[in-house]
C-alpha cells in the first residue's frame, strides 16, 4: 500500500463512518478497486478508527466535557444518567464482538453481501425519513438498547451503523438532533472496545506499510472525518436522509453488479 492508497481509503473511512453509507461496505469496496490485499491490514484498519474517534471527540467535544464533568458527581444526575444509557447501548455490540466475530469477519469478502446490505441500509433511511418525532421525553433506557440493537446489527459490512442507530432513534419518536448527538456518542466506547479487541488478538503488528502512508491515511480520516461528522449532524436536523438512502440504493447495486462482472 502506498501512501496515496492510504490518503484515499482514510478519505473514505472518514467520510462514510459519519454519513449513513456504511463505512465498512465503501472501506472494503475502496480496497477491491484500490487493488489493496485485503489481510493483514488490521494494523491501518486501527489507525482509521482512531482518526474518526478522535474526529468525533473535536466535534462533540461540549458535550463530551459535560458529561465528564457529571460523571464525578456524588448524586446521580443526567450527565451520569445519559453515561448509563450509552453502556446500555453498548451491550449487544458488545456480545456479537465477542461471540460472533470470525462470522461476521467472513462477510467482508462478499461484495454481493455488503450491496445487499447498503440496500437494505437505503430501506431503513427510507423509513426513518418518513418517521415523526412523537416521544415528549428523551432517550430512554429501554430506547438505548433497541437502538444499541441496531448497532450491533451494523457490524455487518454494508449495514450503515450511523444509518441503523439514528433510523432506529427516530423511528422510536425522537427528536432529531438528540438521536444524531446519541448516536455519535455512543460509537466512541464501540470503537475503542473493538480496537482493543484487535490490539489483544496479537494481529496489530509493524507491517510492510510505510510510516508515511499510515500517517497519511490518520490524518486523511481525521480531517474528513472531522467535516463529515459536523455536515451529518446538520443534515439529520434539517431531515436530508432520502439523499442518502437514493445514494445507497445505488452504491448497493453497483456493488452486487461489481461483484458479478
Amino acid at each position: 500500500m502506498d501512501t496515496l492508497q492510504a490518503i484515499l481509503l482514510g478519505i473514505v473511512q472518514g467520510i462514510t463512518e459519519f454519513l449513513p453509507v456504511s463505512s465498512s461496505g465503501h472501506l472494503q469496496i475502496a480496497k477491491e478497486m484500490l487493488g489493496v490485499e485485503l489481510e493483514n491490514n488490521i494494523t491501518f484498519d486501527v489507525m482509521l478508527h482512531a482518526a474518526t474517534v478522535l474526529s468525533t471527540v473535536v466535534v462533540l467535544w461540549r458535550e463530551l466535557r459535560q458529561l465528564l464533568q457529571g460523571l464525578f458527581s456524588r448524586h446521580f444526575n443526567e450527565q451520569q444518567a445519559y453515561i448509563l444509557k450509552i453502556v446500555i447501548s453498548m451491550i449487544p455490540a458488545g456480545v456479537v464482538g465477542v461471540l460472533f466475530a470470525e462470522q461476521i469477519e467472513a462477510f467482508f469478502a462478499s461484495l454481493t453481501f455488503v450491496g445487499a446490505m447498503l440496500m437494505l441500509t437505503a430501506q431503513l433511511l427510507t423509513f426513518a425519513y418518513f418517521a415523526k418525532p412523537r416521544a415528549k421525553r428523551g432517550i430512554t433506557y429501554g430506547n438505548a438498547f433497541v437502538i444499541g440493537l441496531a448497532q450491533a446489527a451494523a457490524t455487518l459490512p454494508g449495514l450503515s451503523r450511523s444509518g441503523s442507530t439514528i433510523a432506529a432513534g427516530l423511528l422510536l419518536g425522537k427528536s432529531k438532533e438528540e438521536v444524531a448527538n446519541f448516536s455519535f456518542i455512543m460509537v466512541i466506547p464501540v470503537i475503542l472496545g473493538k480496537m482493543l479487541l484487535d490490539i489483544c488478538s496479537g494481529e496489530v503488528t509493524a507491517l510492510d506499510i510505510p510510516a508515511g502512508a499510515l500517517a497519511g491515511g490518520f490524518l486523511a480520516a481525521f480531517v474528513s472525518g472531522t467535516l463529515a461528522c459536523k455536515f451529518m449532524i446538520e443534515a439529520v436536523k434539517r431531515g436530508k436522509l432520502i439523499w442518502f438512502a437514493l445514494y445507497c440504493c445505488f452504491a448497493g447495486l453497483v456493488s452486487i453488479l461489481f461483484s458479478i462482472f
